[in-house]
């Protein structure tokens, strides 16, 4: 049972939610307000989902190129400029609203296959291909939105992100589309073998046949389309496209989650469900922060201590030291009796 992937992300993520039951008792509360649920838990899973889906587009990144996609972030940021610039300049009918909506994704797969091209074709390391765009990509989205807030209001648009559907947050039926749509090709097709086995030996597996180029542009591609799909919920819930500061540091959120779900970045096996696990213990931990009045300026360094000591729990070889070390500072008889021996 300890040894399970998901044992220490479940135990934190518990611990998480019971120190904010312990210090807020109403944290768990859920009301109706005018046939929508909310609540703390549901503000979690709503504000997590963009979050969420990075993270299940970088899982794949990880576990078929051992590199990383650093350019989520900028993606997230031109997905939301483009689809509230088009909307803003359109007549904001339903059509208008779908359209804008497609040629955001579009680009975004577009760029996913940029980064794609340039790991399986050119053969860069994945993490120099993907920081070119992480940094362009900043200045493009910027260039789209003329470096101002492009404030919208829109109705249809707004209904991804901060709409409802049966009490829940839409937002919520993204994730489980995404996550179901990803774990149906990865785990009842022969897509998520492909990909592990490019992870894990990516020579042996061209010469046994697997088109490891062909691999490697899907995993960017469909990450891009999750970037594409976040940026679509985060800029529809604030009704405004900032093409600074959308997507800012989920790169690194993304990558963390997917760390704390238990797939190594050395590629090879990964973890859908650990990311999602993952995901929601860096919402919720983001949600604390915020909630016991931690002053802005050291919030990110509170969250960079907490995830490492996660991290450090997670790791069996410290796990093992830490045990070596206890037990033989309490009993050093039994280790001096095996030296001799």
């Amino acid at each position: 049972m300890v040894k399970h992937h998901l044992f220490w992300p479940l135990t934190f993520l518990c611990a998480l939610l019971v120190f904010n039951l312990l210090y807020s008792p109403d944290f768990f509360s859920i009301k109706i307000r005018e046939g929508h649920l909310y609540g703390s838990v549901i503000d979690i899973l709503n504000f997590g989902s963009p979050l969420i889906i990075v993270s299940i587009g970088m899982t794949l990144v990880i576990a078929a190129t051992k590199g990383v996609d650093l350019s989520v972030g900028s993606v997230v940021a031109i997905s939301g400029a483009i689809a509230c610039m088009n909307i803003s300049n359109g007549d904001g009918s339903l059509l208008n609203v779908i359209v804008s909506v497609g040629i955001a994704l579009i680009i975004s797969v577009v760029l996913g296959i940029w980064n794609g091209f340039l790991v399986a074709n050119i053969g860069m390391q994945p993490i120099i291909a993907t920081l070119i765009l992480m940094v362009s990509g900043r200045g493009v989205s910027q260039l789209i939105t003329s470096g101002q807030i492009i404030t919208i209001s829109n109705s249809n648009y707004k209904f991804i992100g901060a709409g409802s559907l049966a009490t829940l947050p839409f937002s919520i039926f993204i994730v489980a589309i995404v996550f179901l749509i990803a774990y149906l090709l990865t785990r009842k097709t022969a897509l998520g073998l492909f990909i592990e086995s490019v992870g894990c030996k990516p020579t042996a597996s061209k010469l046994a046949g697997v088109k490891s180029k062909t691999i490697m542009f899907f995993v960017y591609m469909f990450c891009g389309l999750c970037a594409g799909v976040a940026g679509l919920i985060l800029s529809s819930n604030v009704s405004s496209a900032d093409g600074n500061n959308a997507g800012l540091w989920y790169e690194l959120d993304a990558i963390l989650a997917v760390v704390i779900g238990g797939t190594s970045l050395t590629g090879g096996r990964f973890y859908l469900a650990g990311t999602l696990v993952g995901a929601l213990i860096i919402q919720t931990l983001t949600t604390t922060i915020y909630m016991i009045g931690v002053p802005p300026e050291v919030t990110l360094v509170v969250k960079a201590f907490v995830v490492l000591i996660v991290c450090l729990i997670q790791s069996e070889s410290f796990r093992k030291s830490i045990a070596f070390r206890w037990k033989t500072r309490h009993y050093p008889a039994e280790r001096e009796v095996k030296q001799h021996v």
